[in-house]
């Protein structure tokens, strides 16, 4: 075994030691980041396929913090296992991200192991983006970069040491199961990385100084978060899978004629001749005029987005360009395509850029690019691990990236034609924050839900809690108002004849049988769409902060406040932008307990001033969002519209929350191309001063978004 102990300071790019042919380095490849490389680095890594290159200018604005521990103290060993790596773990220090995980949140004292799964369970770390990295409260955060199925201890084993004999450890009577197996972390200790069959490894050190700059500066590395096309920020409406045109065109006149805000129509399995495997060709039975239909809902207002997974039918044009190109093992029957390899992510682009594209679809949903599950051993789907691919990549290592690679085939085929999207995605990886895709899952755990959202601010990733049908029409608003408070507002009605508010039980919604208060329940949903369509700016400039920054725009409270230990397991609230806490509802519940950071905060409905670092308890609305405000926030809030199009402009309501004497920011162009990148973007100041608003423009965008209509002051 070769084992290599770090002795250098962790500030200076140094090489440190060489046995026999590995060698150990730390480098600083930007400000305040580290990579730490041992061994021989195996070929394909997450960052192989980064999309972008590190945004050094953003790295140099941010302010370069401590580290708690010294990287010498980093431990790293190769054998003929594969390479394992001990870093410090302080006393009291709290670890959160892994990916998006599901069903954990605090990750002290687990064991994780971060493995692609389509149906995650439990807390062991299986889940549709695993990524091998984790962030501190103490203010700093690391990525080992690797496609291996990764095993992290967090604190919970300790290695053996020499014991006095004559150490009096007493015993200790166990009166139950659970606690006998309970995992206890104390004092100072270690996370411990298992990476079986590694000859080598990079490990990225971020430092802070704090929580949040750390989470910042690993999004500015793999390149500046995601900043959709505007209109994503809408409602999306997937019909059922086996909608005809003519059934999506009426769909889409009840919407209009109900003014329910809807953005973007998807189209599930059906439009396609074969799904699956997919033929990626329009089924002219169903669709005899695509390029029409898009044309008609292009001019309501609507994008239109596909359903799609990579696999590829003998059907499908794509089938004999892609043959020898694609895995030996096939998975849905349909042959598994080598995105590592890059003319096969583009003769894969070219069809849809040719066949889709070119008659208007605007974005897709890349669907079963994560594995089977892995808890059972019927779900075999998917193609197995010792899989060959003709880039030399193994069936692990795909799976581990095949939703990184597909995402970064389709997004390309966007930002080459200069437009932006928003897609949806069941699988991701590491270094994936410029990506403007959102997560989704076929597990249906509404508290759960509400808990992804704040994990997947961890790690540069974007949730969204999609609702289907509910037991109640309570249960329904309460995933609506989860929806309507999350990256992307999605309804998925794939299964469902009706939207799910008309009847959310499934076999009455498809038999037809409505319920009788159908039109009351229309209000509630319509009041709550219509809530975010009023956000969109404020929503806007929090991707824009995430694009230029790093900050994630959904995020949970232990990143703005890493010392407060009351909100270490506090999972289920949450920020959105820079001053909005968001506390949703879930099971039957008619109140709920929120919790109040340190600062003043007041109630968004009722306008209560509320003193932080206390619990207060709220009450369950249909139709009122649970949300709280910072105090000296500018919130723009806009008159809903039933759609967003590129000449859509927003009259803004300012409500100014505190003393009357702040400022705030929006962030103006023209939504759909990446023409903001070349300066053609405002920067809009909102500045409260003598019981008005001042309004600034900076920047060569010459059309106009926003125009404050009114002004409201809440002390």
């Amino acid at each position: 075994m070769n084992r290599i102990v770090f002795s250098v300071l962790f500030c200076l790019p140094v090489l440190l030691l060489k046995m026999g042919f590995a060698q150990t380095s730390v480098k600083e490849p930007a400000n305040g980041v580290y990579k730490i490389s041992e061994g021989v680095i195996e070929k394909y890594t997450p960052e192989c396929f980064r999309e972008e290159k590190a945004d050094i200018n953003a790295l140099k604005q941010l302010s370069k913090g401590n580290i708690p521990f010294n990287i010498s103290d980093i431990n790293v060993s190769v054998d003929s296992r594969g390479c394992k790596i001990a870093i410090p773990l302080g006393e009291g220090e709290q670890l959160y991200g892994f990916g998006l995980q599901v069903g954990s949140f605090n990750q002290n004292g687990l064991r994780k192991m971060p493995i692609v799964n389509d149906y995650p369970l439990n807390n062991l770390g299986y889940t549709h983006a695993p990524l091998p990295f984790y962030v501190s409260n103490k203010g700093y955060a690391i990525l080992v970069n690797t496609s291996r199925y990764t095993t992290f201890y967090c604190g919970s084993n300790q290695p053996k040491r020499k014991q006095n004999i004559d150490t009096d450890i007493p015993a200790e009577t166990k009166l139950s199961v659970e606690e006998l197996y309970q995992t206890k972390v104390s004092g100072r200790n270690n996370v411990l990385v298992d990476i079986k069959g590694a000859k080598g490894i990079e490990i990225y050190v971020f430092s802070g100084p704090d929580m949040l700059t750390a989470i910042q500066r690993y999004n500015l590395f793999a390149g500046g978060g995601a900043l959709p096309a505007m209109w994503g920020l809408g409602i999306k409406y997937r019909v059922k899978a086996d909608f005809k045109q003519t059934d999506i065109l009426n769909a889409v006149d009840y919407f209009r004629e109900k003014h329910i805000p809807v953005n973007v129509i998807g189209l599930e399995p059906h439009w396609q001749t074969a799904a699956y495997p997919c033929s990626f060709v329009w089924d002219k039975a169903f669709f005899p005029n695509p390029k029409e239909m898009v044309s008609q809902l292009n001019a309501k207002g609507l994008q239109v987005n596909l359903w799609e997974h990579a696999f590829v039918s003998n059907q499908s044009p794509l089938y004999k360009p892609l043959y020898d190109r694609s895995g030996d093992y096939m998975a849905f029957h349909g042959l598994v395509p080598d995105f590592v390899d890059k003319p096969t992510r583009d003769i894969f682009a070219k069809h849809h850029k040719d066949s889709l594209l070119s008659v208007g679809v605007s974005g897709f949903k890349m669907d079963e690019c994560d594995n089977s599950d892995l808890s059972r051993g019927d779900a075999r789907w998917s193609f197995p691990e010792m899989t060959k691919f003709p880039s030399g990549i193994d069936g692990e290592q795909m799976h581990q990236l095949f939703g990184l690679l597909y995402q970064k085939t389709i997004y390309n085929l966007f930002k080459e034609g200069n437009q932006r999207t928003y897609l949806d995605v069941r699988s991701s990886n590491a270094f994936a924050s410029p990506y403007p895709v959102a997560l989704y899952s076929d597990t249906y755990d509404h508290k759960q839900y509400i808990e992804m959202i704040s994990n997947a601010g961890f790690s540069g990733l974007l949730w969204s809690p999609e609702v289907r049908e509910s037991n109640s029409f309570k249960e329904l608003v309460m995933r609506s108002q989860t929806a309507v408070l999350s990256a992307q507002a999605l309804f998925n009605s794939w299964y469902l004849q009706y939207p799910p508010w008309l009847q959310f039980d499934k076999g009455k919604n498809n038999r037809g049988e409505l319920l009788e208060d159908k039109e009351a329940n229309e209000q509630v949903i319509r009041t709550l769409f219509k809530f975010r369509m009023s956000l969109i700016p404020y929503l806007y400039n929090a991707f824009y902060q995430y694009q230029s920054k790093g900050i994630p725009p959904f995020r949970a409270l232990i990143v703005d406040y890493p010392e407060d230990e009351k909100v270490f397991n506090l999972s289920d609230e949450y920020m959105i932008g820079e001053s909005l806490l968001a506390a949703p509802f879930s099971g039957n519940a008619e109140t709920r307990k929120v919790y109040l950071p340190k600062g003043v905060w007041y109630n968004f409905n009722t306008n209560e001033k509320l003193i932080g670092g206390k619990e207060y308890t709220l009450k369950f609305e249909y139709d009122k969002l649970p949300l709280f405000v910072k105090a000296e926030t500018i919130l723009p809030m806009a008159r809903p519209v039933d759609f967003i199009s590129n000449d859509t402009q927003f009259d803004l309501t300012c409500y100014v929350y505190g003393s009357g004497k702040t400022k705030s920011y929006l962030f103006e162009d023209d939504g759909t191309t990446f023409d903001y990148l070349n300066g053609k973007m405002n920067i809009v100041e909102l500045r409260a001063e003598n019981g008005k608003i001042m309004v600034t423009r900076n920047g060569k965008f010459k059309s106009k978004r926003f125009n404050v209509i009114k002004t409201i002051f809440i002390k």
